[in-house]
């Protein structure tokens, strides 16, 4: 396999880690090769880019030969093989570490001009570089972003020796990579073009990136004391919102699904806020009775519908529901609920039929999404549909599942819904 440049191998890449599309990853690249490789991964997957500046301590009279490397948080990792192998002395290695900490400094403060670094805890981090060759460079960066908080490491590069599993796997929970020969000498020689990226063509990814990806809005955690359940919720509303969408998740979730987490996210950077909430306590979860109770999920909902109404930050704003799964009945339910009155309603892969009878006093305009591979789930929404009391949508996502992990479906879902609610919402005089 040979790569024509770095987009090149950055498009091969991306179809290789397709998969966490439904994990919400942030990837991260290590300038400055790796820039041009992951702006062609978060491109593919929807995600924000961010880097990791990472500096090789070359050993002296080899200086593409990496000894060990060094990071802006202060890691620093040292390959004892290499170092032993090439006869470096402690104090080379101390004077190599000087000289490249300065340039580190020096591409940092370049590359993120008074920039935050995106947020990485309890993310999925995608690690990218345009290849590895000892590997002591991503494995910094792997410890780095670890130690930011991340929950799951992915490394991903185009290329790489056979033996890199051996080398870097017990540093990260996943490794991808297209293309591992057996007669590996540099990187290079896998590229028909190889020239050194520019710090300008770093820029302009980042740039480019920063456009598609504003960063995130902050989370507020947010308590809603309820006769007899005490529930929380992380609310984030962006500035000037067209409204506000409260998530009602599904059987076994919670606030901290993944799903659900992204297309949140995406929602945030339509311009709408959202409140993801538990609406059974940590005790009730277990309680199947209550899992699949939408009189008392619903109820919930319609409290916290209420007292949201309430909250400075949304008075004023028309509400929504987006509901998955079983909790797509809840938010049925609690649309029929006095003084909820939502503006529109999304149900992603859900149970409408669960609704029972009360589904056709639902007067909210609902979409339906249903996953074409999830024929007995797309088979009860139909169903549903022809019972809603108002305006109904049905769309289906050709070939997706139940859990919508297939290659761009959660992403169609969250593009889909937010067109459904913007065009729903309105600001009451």
């Amino acid at each position: 396999m040979h790569f024509t440049d770095r987009r090149d191998a950055g498009r091969r890449l991306a179809a290789e880690v397709m998969h966490l599309l439904a994990a919400d990853p942030v990837v991260v690249a290590l300038p400055r090769g790796g820039v041009p490789v992951a702006a062609e991964v978060a491109r593919a997957l929807g995600a924000p880019l961010d880097i990791c500046v990472i500096r090789k301590l070359g050993v002296p009279s080899q200086p593409e030969l990496g000894m060990g490397a060094i990071g802006e948080d202060g890691v620093r990792v040292v390959n004892d093989r290499v170092m032993r192998g090439a006869g470096v002395a402690p104090a080379q290695l101390a004077a190599v570490e000087r000289e490249e900490r300065a340039e580190l400094e020096r591409r940092a403060e370049r590359y993120r001009r008074g920039r935050p670094a995106i947020q990485l805890r309890g993310r999925t981090v995608v690690v990218v570089d345009d290849g590895v060759a000892t590997g002591s460079t991503a494995l910094a960066a792997c410890e780095i972003v670890r130690a930011r908080g991340a929950a799951r490491v992915v490394l991903a590069v185009p290329v790489a020796p056979e033996d890199w599993a051996d080398r870097l796997g017990s540093a990260t929970d996943e490794l991808v990579c297209p293309f591992t020969p057996s007669r590996f000498w540099a990187i290079g020689q896998f590229y028909d073009d190889f020239e050194q990226t520019t710090d300008a063509e770093v820029l302009d990814c980042l740039a480019e990136a920063g456009e598609r990806h504003p960063a995130d809005e902050p989370t507020v955690r947010t308590v809603f004391d309820l006769p007899g359940a005490r529930l929380t919720g992380d609310l984030a509303v962006p500035h000037h919102p067209l409204g506000v969408v409260l998530f009602a998740h599904g059987s076994g979730s919670s606030r901290h699904s993944p799903r659900n987490r992204a297309v949140a996210r995406l929602l945030n950077r339509a311009g709408l806020g959202t409140l993801l909430l538990d609406l059974l306590t940590k005790a009730e979860e277990g309680d199947r009775g209550k899992v699949f109770d939408p009189p008392l999920l619903g109820a919930r909902l319609a409290e916290v519908t209420r007292r949201l109404r309430a909250d400075p930050a949304c008075t004023g704003l028309p509400l929504g529901y987006f509901g998955a799964s079983t909790g797509a009945a809840a938010a049925l339910w609690a649309s029929t609920e006095p003084g909820t009155e939502p503006a529109a309603i999304v149900s992603r892969g859900g149970r409408p039929d669960l609704t029972g009878p009360r589904i056709a006093r639902v007067t909210a305009p609902t979409l339906l999404i249903v996953g074409g591979a999830d024929t007995g789930v797309l088979e009860l929404n139909r169903l549903a549909r022809a019972e809603l009391g108002g305006e109904s949508g049905l769309l289906v996502i050709p070939e997706a599942g139940h859990l919508f992990e297939e290659p761009g479906a959660l992403a169609a879902v969250a593009r889909v819904a937010a067109e459904w609610f913007t065009r729903h919402f309105t600001f009451e005089d």
